[in-house]
């Protein structure tokens, strides 16, 4: 059983979609033309890269040319970020970001913050959702852009990206938002959102890991932070991996055609999920908005157990904790920790997910076992075998 597919699983990735395959398969096979090349094979993949790029601005709500291909989220978002900064560094200025940004958003600033700039963190509450009070200071005339992502990867709390676009721009700043985990899940549009950029991850929504994508708003204030041949707008030269673009792109279709369906779907076996566990493990507690969140994620914590030893007693389920283990003791996750959790909770929970393929019978097994993995876990820790 495959996590995100065929079971309750963490969300690192999904399969590829056999839609998905059909679609890249002849250009692994056939076309293997230079989407820059002006002759028939070139030209064929230079369809194939426009087609792909109004898949995907379509899922999204943006215009073709404002998508410029990636080779994974982490780039889009490094692009996003220390391109603001690259067009605005003779002048300096502050980046904005939330206390629970992926690495591949907490580096980038991290490296500016290195060169000088002022990286201010914008706090969370208990559920993860975003402090729009702290917000309206943390943000000022000075800052050059915020960044925060538009759902959490580990409790799923979806973020008001609207209202911190709003109060970016009336101070003058650029917003992005990685919304790896959202895209294909919950509907995101660029223009509701208000957004300057925005990040897609191919592997979050059933295409090949080694692709995504970056929206850039037209004439938005970010700058390449890469030379060469001057493909995708110049701001990501070098030759298109064409059968992975054309994977992506296949996949935002799907997604966009199946989204209401899927998630309906989703947020109905998530809810079982966490029912079964109520029900079987006595107070245990959820992580996260239990409203405004994905409808795929639900993390909880175990009550008196490590979550760890309780997904090493139930290894048929592919899971994640989000803790992490320095000089040999265990730390709890940090985005868990910005939310105000005490260390025995945040110690205790588990991350899981459902997907595109998960049925009912999936989400029964997994509950028996993960209770069972808990029954056991807790009375080895009190003596009791």
């Amino acid at each position: 059983m495959a996590p995100g597919d065929t079971t309750v699983g963490s969300t690192p990735t999904t399969p590829i979609d056999p839609e998905v395959v059909e679609a890249m398969a002849p250009f692994l096979r056939t076309h293997f033309g230079n989407p820059s090349s002006s002759h028939v094979y070139g030209r064929r993949a230079r369809d194939a890269v426009d087609r792909a790029r109004a898949q995907v601005a379509a899922l999204i709500g943006g215009a073709p040319e404002e998508i410029v291909f990636t080779g994974s989220g982490t780039e889009a978002n490094n692009m996003a970020i220390l391109g603001a900064v690259a067009h605005a560094d003779d002048r300096g200025g502050r980046l904005a970001c939330s206390a629970i940004e992926h690495p591949a958003v907490e580096k980038p600033c991290r490296l500016v913050g290195f060169r000088g700039w002022a990286v201010d963190t914008i706090p969370v509450d208990e559920t993860g959702l975003i402090d729009m009070r702290a917000a309206d200071v943390v943000i000022r005339r000075e800052t050059v852009m915020v960044s925060v992502m538009h759902s959490n990867n580990e409790v799923g709390t979806i973020q008001p990206i609207r209202e911190l676009a709003a109060l970016a721009h009336s101070r003058g700043a650029l917003m992005h938002t990685d919304a790896a985990q959202s895209v294909g899940k919950v509907s995101v549009d660029v223009n509701e959102l208000g957004v300057d950029a925005l990040t897609i991850v191919g592997h979050k929504l059933y295409a090949p890991k080694g692709v995504g994508a970056l929206h850039i708003r037209k004439g938005a204030a970010i700058a390449p932070t890469s030379f060469g041949g001057g493909q995708e707008g110049g701001m990501r030269p070098g030759t298109e991996n064409v059968a992975l673009i054309v994977a992506l792109g296949a996949a935002c279709e799907i997604a966009g055609r199946r989204l209401a369906e899927d998630q309906a779907r989703l947020r109905g076996l998530r809810d079982r999920l966490w029912l079964g566990l109520q029900a079987g493990v006595p107070g245990i507690r959820l992580n996260g908005h239990a409203e405004r969140r994905l409808p795929n994620t639900l993390n909880v914590s175990f009550p008196g157990v490590r979550g760890g030893a309780v997904l090493a007693a139930a290894p048929d389920i592919a899971a994640s904790t989000g803790s992490a283990c320095h000089q040999g003791e265990e730390a709890p996750s940090s985005v868990l920790a910005a939310m105000g959790c005490e260390r025995d909770r945040a110690l205790g929970a588990v991350r899981l997910s459902v997907g595109r393929t998960t049925t009912a019978e999936d989400i029964g097994r997994a509950t028996a076992n993960l209770v069972t993995a808990w029954r056991h876990v807790r009375a080895r820790a009190s003596g009791g075998g």
